[in-house]
């Protein structure tokens, strides 16, 4: 009996046999089932800004792409909330690009109103904020903090995200410290960013277990055209190469559910736009667990271009939820209740499965004064076998 080593990890990276694939497959599925159960929960996406400071070089929302910008208002994003509620789902996810006109004491009054008017578990994917923020969020309601290293390697790092102004980016370090403030994390990565190699990405998978990653997004590297790493014949590693296709993201999320048996892991929107017929279905069945249907009003959802070609943008919120839930059901799942948080581990001390976490009993308290305010190498045959879960 034995943990998955950086060996084992790195041949089934590697791996393109299709028995022993469907193997590795067949294990992390088990073991979802096992962990998660067959539910497969829902997490309402809205998108509240695109502006962004950052110039990541792959990334349509980056700051120096010329663009149409919006910000939605406090109503527009508590009517998504109750639209979330309305559909069934038990999470709200609130992300933007790194917008910083994107008010602290602002959005924790938004936070306030949604937690004292549904029962929905809030998400928050806003990039690196200051301390002091993500504390007042946390205490405003927020229960989850979404936050991608993308890569565990500082060079590779750098080379795709220039720094913001003098600030250095230590995401991981960020993750430990909301860890800290009672937040289930969560991060993630790309599989198939130039110049990431097989090693990279084994150190990645093994970095989400070091975590004890509550949520864990691995997708595709896909590029907007109008980026630096969008042009044609960008440098890449070589024959060592991580490509960015949807095997080796399957084979990603398989081995992220060996290693983090109780986490939430979604079957992503990247990963449904490079397989628009059947990718989530693949992700389901390869370890995930979670989809993130968009419920950002149009035309924002329009304007929300990380990378051209997203799937579901041209759906209403409603048509992209009954085909979801048809997906789902024909795999013979089905879609989970409540907010769906971590079963057990370090996300579920914070708070649980609650309907409504500690910080946000004492958001109906504050709300009717604040709403009275104006706002301003292959593995061995026999290693899955071998493989049990330890924690």
């Amino acid at each position: 009996m034995q943990r998955l080593t950086h060996e084992e990890i790195l041949g089934w990276l590697r791996e393109t046999r299709p028995a022993q694939l469907d193997q590795l497959f067949a294990q992390a599925d088990q073991v979802r089932r096992e962990h998660v159960g067959d539910a497969v929960h829902l997490r309402g996406l809205v998108e509240i800004s695109n502006y962004c400071v950052r110039q990541c070089h792959y990334c349509g929302l980056r700051a120096a792409r010329s663009t149409p910008r919006y910000r939605m208002n406090r109503e527009e994003i508590v009517a998504s909330a109750h639209k979330c509620v309305e559909l069934g789902f038990g999470t709200l996810v609130i992300q933007a690009g790194e917008d910083f006109g994107i008010e602290a004491e602002w959005l924790a009054g938004v936070i306030r109103q949604i937690k004292a008017e549904t029962p929905l578990a809030i998400t928050l994917s806003l990039g690196e904020r200051l301390l002091d923020e993500l504390r007042l969020w946390r205490e405003a309601g927020a229960d989850r903090y979404l936050l991608r290293f993308e890569t565990s390697d500082p060079a590779l790092y750098t080379a795709i995200h220039p720094l913001r102004g003098a600030a250095l980016s230590d995401r991981v370090e960020l993750l430990r410290e909301m860890r800290k403030m009672g937040y289930e994390i969560g991060s993630g990565v790309m599989a198939g960013i130039p110049g990431q190699t097989y090693e990279i990405l084994a150190r990645d998978i093994e970095l989400f277990a070091e975590l004890d990653l509550d949520m864990v997004g691995i997708g595709p590297f896909i590029a907007h055209p109008e980026t630096p790493l969008g042009a044609p014949d960008v440098p890449t590693a070589g024959e060592a190469q991580v490509p960015s296709n949807e095997l080796m993201v399957l084979k990603a999320v398989a081995l992220t559910r060996l290693v983090c048996p109780e986490a939430n892991l979604p079957a992503t929107t990247a990963l449904a736009t490079i397989n628009t017929v059947d990718g989530r279905e693949h992700g389901l069945e390869s370890g995930a667990n979670v989809f993130m249907p968009i419920l950002t009003p149009s035309p924002y959802r329009q304007m929300y271009q990380i990378y051209p070609g997203k799937a579901c943008v041209d759906e209403d919120a409603t048509q992209c939820n009954q085909c979801l839930r048809g997906r789902i059901q024909r795999l013979n799942r089905y879609v989970g209740e409540g907010q769906g948080g971590r079963r057990s581990g370090g996300g579920e001390a914070a708070f649980g499965n609650a309907s409504q976490s500690a910080p946000a009993t004492k958001a109906r308290q504050q709300l009717s004064d604040e709403l009275g305010q104006k706002e301003s190498s292959q593995p061995a045959e026999n290693a899955l076998s071998q493989f049990v879960v330890l924690r």
